[in-house]
Order: C-alpha cells, then structure tokens, then sequence
C-alpha cells in the first residue's frame, strides 16, 4: 500500500513539475526559446562528428568480436592436447599409459614457455628473409589493441593481417606450436625418456618451428616466393613430421615389431574406445584450427572454410575405410580414424582457397594415402606406433601441393593464372619449393637435435623398461590398477587370427 501510495507521488510531481514556478528566475516562454535555440545549435554535433563517432564506435566493436572469435578458436585449438593424448595412448599398450597422458600434458607447458621466450620473436620479428631478429627475447611490443598503428613498425610488422591485440595473436599461435611438438610425441611412442622427449620439444618450439614459420608466416623468403599455407599443412604438420621422422630413424623400433625374414608384427592398442574419443576432439578442434585461421569474424570465410573442412575429413573417413578393407581384408579402426585426421592435415593449407567440391577430393585422395603410407613405413621398418608420419607428413606434404592444384582465383584474386586443375603452375612450383625447403631443413636440424640430446642424456629407455612399461620405469606409476599377481591383458594377435 506504501509503494502504492509513494509511485502515486512522484507521478503527480513529474506531471505538475513543468508548471511549477521558481519566482523571479524563471524565463517566460517567448524570451527563452531563441536562447535554448542558440545554445542548442552551438553544442549539437555536426554530421561530421556523429559520422567519426559511429566509425570509431564500428571499429571499436569489430576489434571485441575479432578478438573474442581468435581466443574461441585458440581454445577449441588448444582441447586438441586432449584429442592427441587420448588417441596416443589408446593406440598404444596399457603399461605405457602414463608416460603418454604425461608427455601430451606437459608438452603444452613446454611450448608456452619455449614460444615466449624466442620462438615468437624469431617467427614474426622483422628482420631477413630467414629469421625474426627484432623483438626476439619475450613478448614485447605495443599493444596495437584497438586497431594497427604506428607503434608496430620495426617490430611484428609481419602481423599486420589482422587487427586483434598483440596477446590475443601470441595465443593463437602459441597453440600451433603446441600442436607441432604434439604430433612427434605419437611417433616416438612406448621407448623413449621422458626428459629427452622434454629437450626435444623445447628445441623444435624455439627454434625449429619458428624459423619455418618466419618463412611462411612472417614474411620470409617462401612468402616472398608466392607461396601459401593457411592453417599450417606445412608450417605445423609437415614440420611436426620431419621432425617425428628424424626421431624414429635414431630411436630405432619397440623391441618385438619386426621379425626375421621381413616379419612385422602388430601392437594392437589397449583402448580403442579412448582413441575415437580422441579422434573426435580432433576433429571439433580442427574448426578452431582451419576457421580460426581467418584471425577475424569473417562470417562468409568462416563458414566456407568450416564447410571445406568437414568435407574433407568425412571423404577421407570414407576412402581409408573402404581402403583398408580391400587391402587388409577388414575395415580397421585406426585406419579409419587416421583416414580423418588425414583429411584435416591435407585440406589445412588450402581449405580457404578451394571450392567445398575440391575439399571432396583431396579428402578422398588422403584417405586412401594414409593407409597406403602406414603400410609403407611399416615395410621400411620405420616404427610409429599411432601413425603419425603418415597423417602429418605424408598428409602435410600432399595438402600443401593440393593447394597448388586446387586453389581457384575467386578466392585468390590475382594469384592464380594458367592453371593445373583449378590451381596454377607457377604457384604449384611454390608449393613444392616450400615442401623441398621445409622438409630439408627440419629434418636436418631435428636428427642433429636429436643425437645431440642422445649423447647428452640418453634417448632410448633400457630393454627391461621397455617391457616392463615406460609407466613404472619413467614414473614410478600405473594408468590401471592391477592386483598383485595379474599382469596387463596381452592380445595376441595372431593366435586371436587362427582361432577365429
């Protein structure tokens, strides 16, 4: 009733309150309306104003939605260590569990660390057509947070794609780089020392990675040369895998994986449940990874490079399947699981270049390649547990050569002429000089790195830790419990054959 009673007040003030006088102060009507008129033309905002104050107000805003759709898709890049520790240590024996879950945690830490201290200064700091050299040491720099100005020439002059505060661009890169000492941690699975595995990481993080990235990314040579990666095909993929590769080579195999006389036996993995888990989160990331890459809300780019994303995972889900089955009888798992991250490594580089039908069909080529690759590497005696070197490498190698051929001028205005497929021939030798490039140089500093830390420190665990699992040799832990007198479930699996 009070309330009632106190609205019913402060209504009948507001209505009698322009009639109310104040005495002597008060102006009539006729003498106040010319200086009311005066004071209101001299203080209201000319078209001009209002115009700058809308931009700047524009502006402002695309700045906050830039940056929010980075930091969204840096994070959805970032739960891919997720994906990557799941689907390691599904594909691999249970008593090595824990030193996979430890390697893909900490392996992010290392990156963070390694990327802030030199790897971002070599990778985007001015400086010649090799290396960064300004702003090397730490994060530093104006922010240019709202837009680009002045204060970023002569440092990060290279990041001038992209409107976003200079943090919110580390981050996303940061997670790129986690990514590419992520994928050497499957390769080199179940044999090698957890520090070492730690030395290496660093290594590839903060200097390895960056100097390829300057290349691309940062305005080096192959920049310079015409060609092109979007999302990292080669400057996260193919680097991750000649590196994985050079650590393969010096590691040697798991005791047991080839026989006499050629043999190869299979390791089956312990937990094929995890694996897809971690197959899947994969591919949710990789809409951060490839969408993201636009570094600004671009509703039309995003959407296609979403779409010509997903195409190409699900075409070469479909053609490893189908592969796998005509060449090894049944239509395997992890085949089909390394099919679609197949799929994603190849369409990374050109996925904003390309019609959603060229997505079709280098998806339905990297399917069938990534099969064929894991059969290869076994053949050759080269051991990779998840198949990493034929996803990344295999894969990286072919999407960035894909872009040459598929790429159409809708989407690169002025770049693409003559033409192979869709693509064009001069841009194609640009492919392939950066995938000759790249490969050499990565894999040449990687094998050094890694008998350098192998004289250092060690590589390979013994023989008897091998078999006993890495678990309780590297960290005195176990990812399972086991009563006293059990033992891990080994799946034999050629007696499993014969019996069937």
């Amino acid at each position: 009733m009070f309330k009632k009673i106190f609205l019913t007040i402060l209504l009948l003030a507001g209505l009698l309150s322009p009639a109310i006088s104040f005495g002597e102060e008060s102006v009539a009507p006729d003498t106040q309306a010319p200086a009311v008129a005066a004071t209101v033309e001299a203080t209201a905002p000319s078209a001009a104003d209002i115009g700058a104050k809308l931009e700047e107000t524009i502006t402002v805003n695309k700045v906050a939605l830039d940056t929010v759709w980075v930091l969204v898709a840096a994070f959805l890049v970032f739960w891919m260590n997720a994906g990557f520790a799941l689907v390691e240590s599904g594909l691999c024996r249970a008593k090595n569990t824990v030193n996979i879950l430890s390697k893909n945690f900490i392996v992010f830490a290392i990156a963070s660390v390694a990327f802030y201290i030199i790897g971002w200064g070599l990778m985007f700091g001015d400086g010649n057509p090799f290396f960064g050299v300004d702003g090397l040491f730490m994060l530093h720099g104006a922010d240019n947070s709202p837009a680009m100005g002045e204060a970023y020439k002569g440092v990060y002059s290279s990041m001038n794609w992209t409107g976003v505060p200079l943090y919110a661009k580390f981050f996303f890169q940061l997670v790129f780089a986690g990514t590419a000492a992520t994928i050497v941690s499957g390769a080199v699975a179940e044999r090698i020392k957890f520090l070492s595995f730690i030395a290496f990481s660093f290594i590839l993080v903060a200097f390895i990675y960056p100097v390829v990235g300057h290349w691309i990314w940062g305005g080096g040579w192959l920049a310079k040369l015409g060609m092109f990666d979007f999302a990292g095909s080669t400057v996260v993929h193919s680097v991750g895998g000649w590196a994985a590769l050079a650590g393969v080579m010096v590691l040697g195999p798991r005791l047991g994986k080839f026989g006499k006389n050629g043999k190869i036996n299979p390791i089956p993995g312990h937990n094929m449940a995890l694996a897809t888990l971690g197959a899947l989160i994969l591919w949710l990331g990789w809409f951060g990874f490839n969408p993201g890459s636009t570094m600004a809300a671009d509703a039309g780019a995003i959407a296609r490079v979403a779409l010509t994303t997903n195409m190409a995972a699900a075409a070469a889900t479909l053609t490893a399947t189908a592969t796998a089955w005509l060449l090894m009888g049944k239509p395997d798992l992890s085949m089909i699981l390394n099919g679609t991250l197949a799929g994603l490594v190849a369409v990374t580089a050109p996925c904003a270049f390309i019609s959603v039908e060229s997505s079709l069909i280098i998806g339905l080529i990297a399917g069938v390649l990534v099969v064929v690759a894991v059969m290869f590497f076994d053949r050759v005696k080269l051991d990779d547990p998840v198949g990493a070197l034929s996803v990344h490498l295999v894969n990286g190698v072919f999407g960035t050569l894909a872009l040459g051929l598929f790429a159409e001028d809708r989407f690169m205005p002025g770049i693409i002429g003559d033409g192979l497929f869709f693509g064009s021939s001069k841009l194609f030798v640009s492919q392939l000089a950066a995938v000759v490039g790249v490969g050499v140089f990565t894999f040449v500093v990687s094998i050094i790195a890694w008998y350098v830390i192998k004289a250092v420190l060690g590589l390979r665990v013994s023989e008897e830790e091998e078999m006993i699992g890495l678990d309780i040799g590297e960290h005195g832990a176990e990812a399972y419990h086991i009563e006293p007198g059990e033992t891990y479930p080994v799946v034999r699996t050629e007696e499993r054959l014969k019996s069937l």
